[in-house]
């Protein structure tokens, strides 16, 4: 658990900067940001225009990862690690509208996410939808307050979606991840994005040190290659590490080429 989350969610609610959750809801278009988050990410959109782009690929993602994973895979437990700000389609929306005996766990440690956990704390009467106030650098914790909602000796799918950007260490990631891992059966998924230098997108480097000086909590982006060994030991679902936005994408069109990877892999 975060050290301060015995506070109520207002003391911990810095408006004065910007913050990453708000930001994100004010490029998907929602309404739960302040002015400063505003100014901030017309700042970076100026610098790097597809980023709103690149938001809503990541949650377009996010619905046709799911939907595989529910219809597909059969999955019917779901950790959803960072979940940010409510929008449409949230992860127990898309799973439970093909399974209603899904069950999922909310992890965030963001006070505005907090305020709004309620929106996210509706469930089918078949299932559970439950909210964890936990830090992601502290993967021990977040398993052991989601065992009460999820049966970690069922398969679980792991949702680590535009997360792992905001821990600067590599090596550190890569452990949360081996820890999440090492948590869950065989037969379970592990879901991520990522942002990328790779990939394309004039003026990405230099939206993102805009970033790092002026709102929180700072960012960095990796190589395809360090984000496979986040998977190293996990068997990728096709079409393995791609732009997000080009995962399993439905119809004939190919997806935009954002630079925010994608993948979904097997424990096996």
């Amino acid at each position: 658990m975060s050290d301060d989350s015995a506070q109520q969610p207002g003391e911990r609610i810095a408006s004065h900067i910007a913050h990453n959750a708000r930001v994100w809801n004010y490029w998907l278009g929602g309404k739960d940001h302040y002015e400063v988050d505003e100014k901030v990410g017309d700042m970076v959109t100026s610098m790097y225009p597809s980023i709103g782009e690149v938001a809503r690929a990541d949650r377009a993602f996010l619905g046709r990862a799911v939907r595989f994973l529910a219809q597909e895979a059969g999955i019917r437990q779901f950790l959803d690690i960072g979940t940010g700000l409510p929008t449409v389609d949230n992860t127990h929306e898309v799973a439970q509208r093909i399974a209603p005996d899904a069950r999922i766990v909310y992890v965030d440690n963001d006070p505005i996410v907090l305020t709004h956990a309620r929106a996210l704390l509706t469930s089918s009467e078949q299932g559970a939808t439950h909210y964890v106030d936990a830090d992601a650098h502290d993967p021990c914790a977040i398993v052991e307050a989601a065992s009460q909602t999820l049966d970690f000796e069922r398969p679980v799918a792991v949702m680590l979606l535009g997360i792992l950007n905001f821990v600067l260490d590599t090596d550190e990631a890569t452990a949360i991840v081996r820890r999440l891992v090492d948590a869950i059966p065989s037969g379970s998924y592990v879901v991520l994005t990522h942002p990328t230098l790779e990939l394309g997108g004039e003026g990405n480097e230099a939206a993102m040190t805009f970033w790092n000086e002026n709102a929180t909590p700072p960012i960095t982006a990796r190589t395809g290659a360090e984000v496979m060994a986040f998977l190293d030991g996990l068997e990728l679902v096709e079409p393995g590490l791609v732009s997000c936005a080009r995962w399993r994408t439905e119809g004939t069109e190919e997806g935009p080429l954002v630079a925010q990877y994608g993948v979904v892999a097997r424990k096996p």
